[in-house]
């Protein structure tokens, strides 16, 4: 089944600021997952394998690579066997890239954050507005993620366009 999300993925210098504001709003804490994103090839789109505790999904998802809020139209499936997929995906598209992350999971209402911890990348939050079970249109969604932009304090030189899978990692001895 498709789903509608409007997201926003930014550089987080204090991720502290953002993990107390949650806190303070009763969001729900789902937990911490050491993650592993595997991307495939694929001709349009994104086509994603997470691998973690409290997440194991396929996904595939297109989405307008620019700052600030953007629509995400995406697929999911749950997966109770990702190794074996991982192996048919490698063979059948080949790998593109693999992102491995420390993710905070919280959610208030509809909305989804995420604290990412990316190795060679740096500190992250994602704000997701969801419409999956809550039938909000797209402008509500993008008006619920600017909210939490600009509850966040936000910077617009801090917003990023893309994926983790299209960042060259730091190096660290150029920082």
């Amino acid at each position: 089944m498709s789903y509608i999300n409007v997201e926003i993925k930014a550089r987080c210098p204090d991720a502290s600021f953002i993990r107390e504001y949650l806190v303070q709003h009763k969001a729900e804490f789902k937990g911490t997952d050491d993650q592993t994103d595997t991307y495939f090839n694929v001709p349009y789109g994104r086509l994603k394998l997470r691998e973690g505790v409290i997440e194991n999904n396929l996904i595939y998802y297109q989405r307008e690579d620019k700052e600030g809020p953007k629509d995400s139209e995406f697929t999911l499936m749950k997966v109770n066997d990702p190794l074996l997929l991982k192996q048919i995906l490698t063979q059948a598209a080949g790998i593109k890239t693999i992102v491995r992350k420390k993710r905070e999971i919280y959610y208030i209402g509809n909305v989804k954050f995420h604290l990412d911890e990316v190795p060679g990348l740096g500190n992250f939050v994602e704000i997701e507005a969801g419409n999956m079970l809550a039938g909000f249109s797209a402008e509500q969604l993008k008006t619920q993620c600017e909210h939490y932009l600009n509850e966040f304090g936000i910077r617009k030189e801090d917003l990023l366009p893309g994926s983790y899978s299209d960042m060259p990692e730091k190096d660290p001895l150029n920082e």
